[in-house]
């Protein structure tokens, strides 16, 4: 490798190294960090298959029985283990959440870019679009099109989807409009370069950082939503475990085994809390405002 190569990658690492350093010295992004380290690791054991129990295996003379070194967190009235009902939730509602707001940030993204950038009828376009998903309150929306397709973990996934696009729209095509005046732009545009390319090599790569912060924000909101839909009785089908709907089936029994509601209660709280905070952080950390103080 020449110094030349060398000095270059230097360039290119410094600002990631500024930006981890700034994430590790925000306090919102350091705790976001440490409350979601528990969901984290309950996910990553129902994805390696190292729970403890089937979470959908019954054990009636197991029922209710309060937590234990047999049972971290007790059994529900069906015996089934809570410990591996709540792992094998968080998986399932970090699998929707991820891929219902990848498809949102892609779709949004690109929205948010066509609309900024070419203005005129495709902004107009999208901007109605947009202004219609708006109308609708989002856990309506979503409820409204999970109903109408097959219930399964895609099809909810989809419809929270649908939800958090017209977010990103909206936060895409600001600073869209902004990029596309300044100079050097203009000057990719004199240079005969297409918009597609001029939108991928000048435009992009200057919103990332705003994207980041709000793909944080809505894995908070998915989760959320997913949880509520499967509160409702719309999420994920049983039996497979979700953390909405074993709240719901704790409701009736939270006098006798609170355990069984507390348990999936304080993982959505933990989930919810540490992405918000974890967002937060992300975003003073990509603020230039607070550069200077990092």
């Amino acid at each position: 490798m020449t110094a030349g190569t060398t000095a270059e990658t230097a360039a290119v690492d410094e600002p990631r190294a500024r930006r981890l350093r700034g994430l590790v010295r925000s306090g919102s992004g350091i705790a976001g960090l440490v409350l979601i380290a528990v969901p984290a690791v309950l996910a990553a054991l129902s994805f390696l298959g190292l729970l403890p129990y089937d979470p959908v295996a019954q054990d009636p003379p197991a029922r209710l029985l309060g937590p234990s070194g047999e049972h971290l967190l007790g059994t529900d009235q069906f015996g089934r283990d809570v410990f591996s009902r709540v792992a094998a939730g968080v998986a399932a509602s970090a699998l929707i959440s991820v891929v219902a707001v990848a498809f949102a940030a892609v779709l949004g993204t690109a929205g948010g870019l066509v609309a900024g950038f070419y203005r005129g009828a495709a902004d107009g376009v999208i901007g109605g679009v947009t202004n219609v998903l708006f109308a609708f309150p989002p856990l309506l929306l979503a409820l409204s099109l999970v109903s109408v397709f097959d219930r399964n973990w895609f099809t909810v996934a989809v419809a929270i989807a649908i939800v958090y696009v017209p977010i990103f729209i909206r936060v895409t095509r600001g600073p869209v409009l902004s990029l596309r005046e300044i100079e050097y732009v203009k000057a990719a545009t004199s240079t005969g370069q297409s918009r597609g390319m001029i939108m991928l090599r000048h435009v992009l790569p200057n919103i990332t950082s705003i994207i980041i912060v709000q793909v944080a924000l809505s894995l908070s909101w998915a989760v959320l939503t997913e949880a509520s839909l499967s509160f409702l009785g719309l999420g994920t089908p049983p039996p497979a475990p979700s953390l909405g709907s074993m709240i719901f089936e704790a409701r009736t029994l939270v006098q006798i085994a609170p355990w069984t509601m507390i348990a999936p209660g304080v993982v959505v709280v933990l989930l919810v809390a540490g992405l918000n905070l974890l967002g937060d952080g992300l975003r003073d950390t990509f603020d230039p405002r607070n550069r200077g103080k990092r």
